[in-house]
């Protein structure tokens, strides 16, 4: 495959993936090839190698010979993607807090005042995104290359559960707080502090999560 097919190969499965993941497409959907291709002005070829790699890794499936169901993000796979990161996302704020620079802590408090901001303003939204760089943040000043990766997909197979779950005045409050409690922590250096904070953080959203994806 030459650079132009690899890059365009990348272009649809990055779209297809992302349609999955927000929930334009629903489990059971059905994926066209011609339709898609056609939508993306592009041959059916990198639709089709786009759809096999999004097989490869369980967000579509084979129907039987009659093409390709979206399997989407199930609750058993939300109940795995928080589970690991309560393992894990703790030890990358513990991180964080020995690591974090003066810019990025400053980055993290620009965060939780916006996230305030536009509580009180009720745009959903805007606090979805300003969850996600808070979190993107503290990945990158654990200074892990391992533990961003893993974490940044993680999070990321989680978003359309994590939208509904912001959506929730309640939940977008709560959450809030806990993130200035992680703030303080990884500001006083705090290691373990900042990890028992991260834990409880990710053990609160995993239950309103899973909460709202039952019902």
């Amino acid at each position: 495959m030459d650079d132009a097919k690899k890059v365009l190969h990348q272009q649809v499965f990055n779209y297809l993936e992302s349609e999955i993941l927000d929930g334009h497409y629903k489990t059971n959907d059905t994926l066209n090839e011609v339709q898609i291709a056609k939508e993306l002005d592009v041959s059916r070829t990198p639709v089709r190698e786009a759809i096999m790699q999004l097989e490869s890794i369980g967000l579509v499936s084979s129907a039987g010979g009659k093409g390709f169901v979206v399997s989407g993000i199930s609750e058993k796979d939300l109940d795995d993607i928080y589970t690991i990161r309560i393992k894990i996302e703790g030890f990358a704020a513990g991180l964080s807090a020995k690591n974090i620079t003066p810019d990025e802590c400053s980055a993290l408090e620009k965060i939780v005042d916006l996230q305030e901001f536009f509580l009180m303003k009720n745009k959903t939204e805007e606090l979805w995104k300003l969850d996600t760089d808070f979190h993107k943040i503290i990945y990158e000043s654990s200074r892990s290359k391992t533990l961003r990766f893993m974490l940044s997909t993680l999070h990321n197979y989680a978003k359309h559960a994590r939208d509904v779950s912001f959506s929730r005045k309640e939940r977008a409050s709560v959450s809030i707080e806990e993130h200035k409690r992680i703030l303080t922590a990884i500001q006083s250096g705090n290691s373990e502090k900042a990890e028992q904070e991260m834990i409880n953080h990710i053990k609160n959203a995993k239950e309103n999560v899973l909460n709202e994806f039952k019902a």
